[in-house]
């Protein structure tokens, strides 16, 4: 048992690391909190006032702010959707014996290695674009029009880049788990006569819930700050159908010059990202203490 001595020397030595941590986070936090208050453009940085609650009212009626919760929710849940189910398929298909296992496992966790903008660049024109993208190409050869998917569907075309760069962490998480699954178990459900669709339903779906609660847990918290793939392919548009909040803080600061506001948009994010972090940890809490 630690003493009382070793346990504050233990306190002593982690006191730098936890004050430098410390300031990397609350030194931007506080002054993004304090520029949200003032009317400060960078267009005119020399007349700098204090503005109250102007920027949050502002933003908070921009037309595009509540569209661009929306379409946060709608990347966020249409990714976590496609990732778990896909993910769960893959994991199923790669704890297979199949020849090749180990390089196949390489090529299914390789798109997760990519960055962001290239990925969306690889995307955007290398394979939806529809004068030259793979897809044309093999719309082309079925005689059918191609589709122009960043016109036609922007918000989809996100989803799918986004889910192919995370798919396979969740199928690395979901793999791992499900070799963790006892051969035991396994074999004497099948010696009860129970089917595939059985086993996976009543044992290896329940093994899994907790390697999927983590999955959902650390993809939500990324998934809430996408703004790359978006400023590559659609840059928010066709008008604001693409435009998350990332984007809009971005679009705020960098495009309108306005400091202030997207200060108060960023204040916001913090918020909404620390109320969806506060429900996953008690749902993840609870999950793990079955």
């Amino acid at each position: 048992m630690a003493t009382r001595q070793t346990r504050t020397l233990a306190r002593f030595m982690m006191a730098p690391s936890v004050i430098l941590l410390l300031i990397w986070m609350v030194v931007p936090l506080a002054m993004t909190l304090w520029f949200s208050f003032l009317n400060y453009n960078l267009l005119n940085p020399a007349n700098v006032s204090f503005g109250g609650l102007f920027n949050y009212r502002y933003f908070y009626t921009d037309p595009a702010f509540f569209q661009s919760i929306w379409n946060t929710l709608v990347i966020v849940v249409g990714v976590l959707l496609i990732t778990i189910i896909g993910g769960i398929a893959l994991a199923l298909l790669l704890d297979q014996p199949i020849f090749g296992q180990g390089i196949v496992r390489i090529l299914v966790i390789s798109p997760f290695f990519v960055m962001p903008p290239v990925a969306a660049l690889v995307w955007k024109n290398m394979l939806m674009n529809p004068s030259y993208g793979v897809f044309a190409d093999i719309a082309h050869a079925l005689g059918v029009q191609p589709v122009d998917w960043f016109a036609s569907f922007p918000l989809f075309s996100i989803v799918i880049i986004v889910a192919w760069q995370w798919l396979p962490f969740a199928t690395l998480i979901l793999l791992t788990s499900l070799q963790s699954l006892d051969t035991e178990q396994k074999e004497a459900a099948e010696m009860d006569g129970a089917g595939f669709v059985s086993r996976f339903i009543y044992l290896t779906l329940p093994h899994m819930a907790r390697a999927i609660t983590v999955v959902i847990l650390i993809q939500t918290i990324f998934l809430l700050g996408i703004y790359a793939e978006i400023l590559v392919t659609t840059n928010g548009g066709p008008g604001y159908a693409t435009t998350n909040l990332p984007f809009l803080i971005y679009r705020t600061a960098l495009l309108g010059y306005d400091i202030g506001g997207a200060s108060a948009g960023g204040i916001i994010a913090v918020v909404l990202a620390n109320i969806v972090a506060i429900f996953l940890m008690r749902a993840v809490g609870k999950n793990l203490d079955r």
